[in-house]
């Protein structure tokens, strides 16, 4: 089969190489599966980096999260056990982590719904508690995690403000419906929000960022506030004032999505049910910008990397058109 291998750490345009491999041995509790697309997430990226708190041994195939097909034929979705990645024509995965691919969705789209959805849940839902009629700030809502945060906002009842960096992206969040939408590179980030609560702030925000956007976060946020911590794309780790939270009463929260298999596997079946009603509702639709073809995936794993995405790259191998 092909697959996409790491030798040595470095920029994904540079160390992934394709080449023709033997499919691998499923062990014990786990399966084989059949790739039929594969989602890109910054995690890829810093896995070719060395970057990743999870170093497979060399060399290894990254891709973290399918939509996959069992020897029976089902269709389910997952995140594949390294060094047996997705951006490969098979993949390996724990039996007991598989979950149904949802009808509503296609290969593509069901390949996008695991880790942004369930990262969103957890975070907006599990961790900050949003309410109905409460006010969202989402960082980078055109982006992958960002847009998913987006839709489950709204399915929630809350009005949505995203900050995007650039007018196509500010063209996304609108389309993915948020009430108000803030160019960080053109407008005042904690200005444009006061305006928008009438001086009172974000009740949650939602940060994949770091960086600066905390430090926007932290001027903005409502009394009893909750800033939720997803990750680090800007590549700056931010050290907050506690002195600070203390004053404003405000909490500030790390989701940590992949601790639930270990800590509470139950809850991520749970949430998957939540988030396959939303999908048959039409309340939730991973935003596919790009159907990636398979020999193309360093590269767009790398475009990931560089933070010019919108939405959701997705990888399809060769002779599957979903």
């Amino acid at each position: 089969m092909q697959a996409w291998h790491v030798h040595r750490s470095g920029e994904p345009s540079e160390v992934m190489r394709l080449e023709e491999v033997d499919r691998p041995s499923p062990g014990e509790g786990q399966v084989l599966l059949r790739v039929r697309a594969a989602n890109i997430n910054f995690p890829d990226a810093l896995l070719c980096r060395g970057q990743y708190q999870i170093k497979p041994p060399l060399p290894f195939t990254p891709g973290v999260e399918i939509c996959g097909e069992t020897e029976d034929g089902r269709r389910v979705i997952t995140n594949p056990v390294l060094p047996h990645g997705g951006f490969a024509e098979y993949a390996v995965a724990d039996r007991a982590a598989l979950l149904p691919a949802p009808d509503a969705l296609d290969d593509a789209e069901a390949a996008a719904l695991h880790i942004g959805y369930q990262t969103g849940w957890f975070g907006l839902h599990r961790r900050a508690g949003l309410k109905e009629g409460e006010t969202l700030l989402v960082h980078a809502a055109a982006g992958g995690v960002g847009s998913a945060a987006v839709q489950l906002g709204k399915a929630a009842g809350a009005t949505v403000i995203g900050v995007v960096g650039g007018p196509q992206k500010a063209a996304v969040a609108r389309e993915l419906g948020c009430d108000v939408v803030i160019d960080r590179r053109t407008e005042d980030i904690v200005a444009a929000v006061k305006e928008a609560t009438g001086g009172r702030g974000a009740d949650v925000i939602y940060d994949p960022v770091g960086g600066d956007a905390y430090a926007r976060s932290a001027k903005c946020v409502a009394f009893e506030g909750r800033i939720v911590i997803v990750g680090f794309a800007s590549g700056e780790i931010p050290a907050p004032a506690l002195n600070h939270a203390l004053v404003k009463n405000y909490s500030i929260m790390g989701l940590h999505w992949g601790l639930y298999a270990r800590k509470d596997p139950a809850s991520i079946a749970d949430c998957h049910r939540t988030l396959t009603e939303y999908a048959a509702k039409g309340l939730i639709k991973p935003l596919v910008s790009e159907r990636v073809a398979f020999k193309d995936a360093a590269g767009a794993v790398q475009r990931v990397a560089d933070g010019t995405t919108t939405g959701r790259l997705v990888v399809v191998p060769e002779g599957v058109n979903r």
